[in-house]
């Protein structure tokens, strides 16, 4: 009779096993599904999505905008900076934030030093 019982009980933790493992295969596959479809978004918007980035300047002198950007970069190594031409002003932003709190953080350190604002954008996303 106690042989009989520990084949079944066996029997019942070798099937709970094989459920879980299959589980686990099916978690893998829609967890590497997700990230296919994630390379794929990414490679159709160029790696850009909608975020904040923080202006320091604008103006018409494509020099100054250098030299801001320069002045910058030297102080706040962390942030990436980028100089666009808006018609008819040279423009200098800083960073790649998410969300709006994440540049107000930023806002904050960096308006001791420039006058800065923050505006919406597309951003380069993180992968």
């Amino acid at each position: 009779m106690m042989k009989g019982t520990i084949k079944i009980s066996l029997f019942v933790v070798f099937t709970m096993l094989l459920g879980h493992l299959s589980a686990q295969n099916t978690n893998q596959v829609k967890v590497d599904q997700m990230i296919e479809k994630k390379a794929e978004y990414h490679k159709l918007t160029n790696g850009e999505m909608d975020g904040y980035r923080i202006k320091i300047h604008f103006g018409a002198d494509k020099e100054a905008a250098r030299a801001i950007r320069t002045k910058f970069s030297s102080k706040f190594s962390e942030y990436s900076t980028y100089e666009d031409y808006q018609q008819p002003y040279f423009v200098v932003l800083v960073g790649d934030f998410k969300t709006k709190l994440e540049a107000f953080e930023a806002l904050k350190k960096i308006q001791v030093e420039f006058n800065a604002f923050i505006v919406k954008g597309k951003i380069r996303a993180k992968i």
